[in-house]
């Protein structure tokens, strides 16, 4: 019974993180309209878009990490009582190859956070490129938090599966 509670433990977290980044979408989008109103200036006016954008890209995240992982919960149980062994096994795997995808995020949001650093070093005069690499920085940092956190969840998850092996 400690491996359903471990594992409904992990999806919790991960629906857990999806609405940390809704509402970190929620704060974009809310931050994109202020600027559109209250914006007295061409750089707060050139906010507004990579906002908006980066906000409906973090809907989409947080949907996914959601959506992926509420149903989960109650199937977790479910699977697990038809066959352990098979479960077990089936959660390794996973945690396997998200460790493995994992790793490739932490190698593609550096690059974004360079990449978006560069645009505003190259195009300083660009209100628009400047708001753009601000908000690109700003988005890859936050979702290299929530990613870490994922990790971290991810490798303790799949060790004390590993460890309840039969």
């Amino acid at each position: 019974m400690e491996i359903i509670k471990l594992s409904t433990d992990w999806a919790k977290a991960e629906v857990f993180s999806g609405k940390i980044v809704w509402l970190f979408s929620v704060i974009y989008i809310v931050t994109a309209i202020g600027f559109l109103y209250l914006g007295r200036t061409a750089m707060a006016k050139a906010f507004v878009w990579p906002f908006l954008v980066a906000g409906i890209f973090l809907i989409a995240v947080g949907s996914g990490l959601f959506f992926t992982n509420q149903p989960r919960i109650a199937q977790f149980e479910k699977e697990y009582h038809q066959n352990p062994e098979a479960f077990v096994q089936q959660e390794i795997q996973r945690t396997t190859e998200s460790q493995k995808q994992l790793t490739l995020v932490f190698r593609i949001l550096p690059a974004i956070i360079i990449i978006a650093a560069i645009v505003i070093l190259c195009l300083p005069e660009s209100q628009n490129w400047r708001a753009i690499g601000i908000i690109v920085i700003a988005t890859a940092t936050f979702l290299t938090i929530v990613d870490s956190n994922t990790d971290s969840r991810n490798t303790i998850y799949h060790s004390r599966l590993s460890a309840s092996k039969p």
